[in-house]
């Protein structure tokens, strides 16, 4: 193939649990990141890019099908050590990224958490289209069943007992490695971080690196990462021709920092929803961009089919759209007319525009990580709908229901619409996956 013929290589980092405000190019108040900094000077960095999903297991379904939680088949977290999800996993009737991308010669690898049921029957990595895997299957925690600590590469044990601090490392060497053997033809490459998820272990060469604890050292672990890959893919000579995608999962627990936005992870809140994500690709993204358009995760499959010249699937709906014009500065409107907020199977509010719309709810409603009151983590009972201007009041703080009525109808009819196609905790959905799994808000 042709340097001509050639699509761009692809790079997603995605981090684990970092929040809006984690970083410094987000913030003051963030740690000190000098290499995801330059990473947003260099190109497009978004302040308003949304997950569909505020826990991991939905996030990362969402990210490689391009298709909300509800409509994939994976709304709820896995509980690996809880024989319920033993048959919880991504279906092969999905279509992910990789599979979408080897027709156009791409070599794909992922490094680090899965957690969408790796030991489940065709709901592996290399099920999934990966060519090469290196990772754990989900959480690093004992909590997470016999094989938490188990580094498996491809289907086979790399090593029992990891210790958690070599992880990051270990995903870092594979990625270097794996750029200098493919610089020749195009890849894929998805780092899927345990950073800043629980335990805060970072590496030995960080600890004590950060004035924020072993939260900040982890960030500067991950940003050292970030420059480590950054620096291989010059050194290959691929600087020009490869996109390099940062974002994160969710919003951050108590740990981390939402930057002024309200909730965080467990909750839909914006704090729970809307996450840094940064594009940088020389000479084809300028530098130096700062946007409020609203993109989403759900946008990567169709941006990544359309800079591969592959079709996007046409049997099913993809939520996503191509936003490279928006990267390019030659579109400034959101592809999202709505925007939908699922809790686990629970639709709890829907966004148009500087409009949204929360839902009411009871605790029976929620999923098991948001039954009980948490500080700062939204609203676990909702008697009336509560309307905020997110331009204007991007803490969701005043509910402004009572002055507009019609824009209240509006997005209480689109709520109607929606659960009629993707479902809630008491409808199935018309254009919704089986989720395979009793009883899915509950523990």
């Amino acid at each position: 193939m042709s340097a001509a013929e050639r699509p761009p290589n692809i790079v997603v980092i995605f981090a684990d649990d970092l929040g809006f405000g984690d970083i410094r190019c987000y913030g003051p108040t963030g740690a000190d990141t000098p290499h995801l900094d330059a990473l947003a000077a260099e190109g497009f960095r978004s302040t308003d890019f949304f997950v569909p999903a505020n826990v991991c297991s939905p996030s990362r379904a969402s990210l490689l099908t391009g298709r909300y939680p509800m409509r994939c088949g994976m709304p709820v977290a896995r509980h690996e050590s809880d024989p319920k999800y033993n048959h919880y996993g991504l279906t092969s009737e999905e279509i992910t990224i990789p599979e979408l991308l080897k027709p156009a010669g791409y070599r794909s690898l992922m490094v680090g958490k899965w957690h969408l049921g790796m030991e489940v029957e065709g709901s592996h990595p290399i099920d999934a289209g990966f060519d090469e895997y290196l990772g754990i299957p989900s959480n690093y925690a004992k909590s997470r069943g016999p094989n938490y600590n188990t580094l498996y590469r491809g289907k086979q044990v790399e090593q029992l007992k990891v210790p958690c601090e070599e992880l990051t490392k270990r995903y870092t060497d594979e990625v270097v490695s794996f750029i200098k053997r493919q610089k020749e033809s195009p890849f894929f490459i998805y780092v899927s971080h345990h950073i800043v998820h629980s335990p805060l272990l970072p590496s030995k060469d960080f600890v004590g690196t950060s004035k924020k604890g072993k939260y900040g050292d982890f960030i500067n672990e991950l940003d050292h990462s970030t420059g480590r890959i950054m620096q291989a893919i010059r050194d290959a000579g691929l600087d020009d021709n490869t996109l390099v995608v940062f974002t994160s999962d969710n919003g951050p627990t108590t740990a981390g920092s939402t930057g002024g936005l309200n909730g965080g992870k467990y909750c839909t809140m914006e704090g729970g929803h809307r996450v840094p994500a940064i594009f940088r690709w020389p000479g084809k993204i300028a530098p130096n961009q700062v946007s409020d358009v609203t993109l989403a995760s759900m946008d990567l499959l169709p941006l990544f089919c359309e800079l591969a010249r592959v079709k996007k699937p046409s049997d099913r709906k993809i939520d996503g759209h191509n936003i490279l014009p928006i990267l390019q500065g030659k579109e400034t409107a959101t592809p999202h007319k709505f925007l939908y907020y699922y809790n686990g199977t629970n639709l709890q509010a829907v966004r148009e525009g500087n409009w949204k719309l929360h839902l009411p709810r009871t605790a029976k409603d929620q999923p098991f990580w948001s039954k009980k009151p948490l500080k700062g983590r939204g609203f676990v009972t909702l008697k009336e709908r509560r309307l905020f201007d997110i331009d204007n009041d991007v803490s969701e703080k005043h509910n402004v229901a009572d002055r507009y009525p019609e824009v209240v109808a509006r997005l209480q009819k689109q709520a109607e619409t929606i659960r009629v196609e993707l479902g809630d905790v008491h409808t199935t959905g018309t254009d919704q996956r089986k989720i395979n799994l009793a009883d899915p808000q509950e523990r």
